[in-house]
């Protein structure tokens, strides 16, 4: 099951290698809700593991976004001490923008160009001579 959260970018870390085959990369979004006259600010960090780490490349901190994430929790146990993690994985990132804002230019790693309607790499598509 997938969540999504809206908030604005205020930080955003390196990649960590974690060993020589993980990978991961945190970054944190401020979320602000006005409930009864009252405003409440809450700072959710994120992470990205593997391939993912490199979404939060095509947004600045300040920018408002949208995090497409995924709670993961696990259980740890050590010299008779359980301790229980969560994590909320991040998998894809967009930028949400202010009404009267320009579009910024679009990234093709989640977009199919318009010109074609499926699948079809166009290079696999036949030039008919008619």
């Amino acid at each position: 099951m997938g969540y999504e959260l809206t908030g604005k970018l205020i930080a955003k870390y390196d990649t960590v290698q974690r060993s020589g085959t993980f990978k991961t990369r945190e970054f944190v979004v401020e979320k602000t809700e006005d409930i009864g006259g009252r405003t409440i600010t809450n700072y959710i960090k994120f992470q990205s593991v593997q391939d993912k780490t490199t979404i939060i490349d095509k947004v600045n901190v300040g920018d408002d976004i949208k995090v497409h994430f995924n709670i993961k929790g696990s259980k740890w146990e050590k010299e008779g001490r359980i301790n229980y993690i969560t994590n909320l994985d991040a998998w894809r990132i967009e930028q949400v923008l202010q009404p009267g804002t320009a579009k910024p230019a679009t990234d093709n790693e989640y977009l199919e160009p318009l010109d074609t309607f499926s699948a079809t790499p166009p290079d696999a598509i036949d030039d008919l001579p008619f």
